[in-house]
């Protein structure tokens, strides 16, 4: 198991990377709403703490769409005023207040898909409207390996908390910006602010299928067990083919055009 935390963030962040390379901030941001993180997570915790322990995570875990959100928007906001130490700080401090406030919230499956809808439904229209350009050179592979590095020791240090702090806190952890985090900062790096910008909106389209993944499982667990995996698996994809066609509708709002930052 260990072997395979290590490997799974980093082997999607390469796909991530390979895909914004191809594709666009947009397309990769979208990828990145698939629970990789959550996923491999909850299933430890369903074969280590039990389906009923994974189950409440996951609950847990849908309200903490809420702070991811947060993270995300603020972290797209800052960027556009300030390098990505601060960005970081900054937007990881509004995702550590949200995870607080929501762990001192007496634990529901409707406040749960609540909180995560007013976040998905709100999100469009908190982020800057930048315009990214996409063109120019790639990311050197250095900063590929570093990603992937980073992207696996957040992973292991968030696993290794989630399974000691109760089902509650699990579900929060889980929802850790790992992903968020790393892509955020390498993309501010090598690709400017509104690039992140662009790719942390994606990002945030696409939870909707981590979001379906969560309420599947809140459902499934305690009744089915492990075979709940598969149903949120499969629904999890099913909503991601949904969610594109919301990447081609931007809220109409003033644009300015942001170029490319080769830090």
């Amino acid at each position: 198991m260990l072997l395979l935390k290590l490997l799974v963030i980093p082997g999607f962040l390469l796909l991530i990377s390979l895909a914004g390379k191809r594709w666009g901030p947009s397309v990769a941001g979208w990828l990145s709403g698939l629970p990789v993180v959550v996923g491999p997570i909850l299933f430890f915790l369903a074969i280590e703490q039990g389906e009923v322990f994974a189950a409440q995570s996951a609950t847990a875990a849908l309200s903490a769409m809420f702070a991811m959100i947060a993270f995300c928007v603020t972290y797209a906001q800052v960027a556009q005023r300030a390098g990505w130490p601060w960005a970081l700080t900054v937007s990881l401090l509004v995702w550590a207040t949200a995870a607080v406030v929501l762990s001192v919230i007496p634990p529901s499956l409707v406040f749960s898909v609540i909180a995560a809808a007013t976040a998905l439904l709100a999100a469009p229209y908190l982020f800057p409207a930048v315009q990214p350009i996409v063109s120019g050179p790639a990311p050197k592979s250095d900063k590929l390996l570093l990603r992937m590095i980073a992207g696996a020791l957040l992973t292991l240090a968030v696993t290794l908390l989630a399974s000691t702090v109760g089902d509650r806190w699990s579900g929060l952890l889980a929802v850790f910006p790992v992903l968020g985090s790393v892509m955020a900062v390498f993309s501010q790096q090598t690709r400017g602010p509104a690039f992140t910008a662009a790719l942390l909106r994606a990002t945030a389209t696409g939870m909707y299928s981590f979001a379906a993944f969560c309420l599947v499982l809140a459902l499934t667990l305690p009744v089915m067990g492990l075979s709940g995996f598969g149903v949120g698996v499969a629904v999890s994809v099913a909503t991601l083919g949904i969610t594109k066609r919301l990447l081609a509708k931007p809220v109409s709002m003033p644009t300015t055009r942001s170029t490319i930052s080769n830090e």
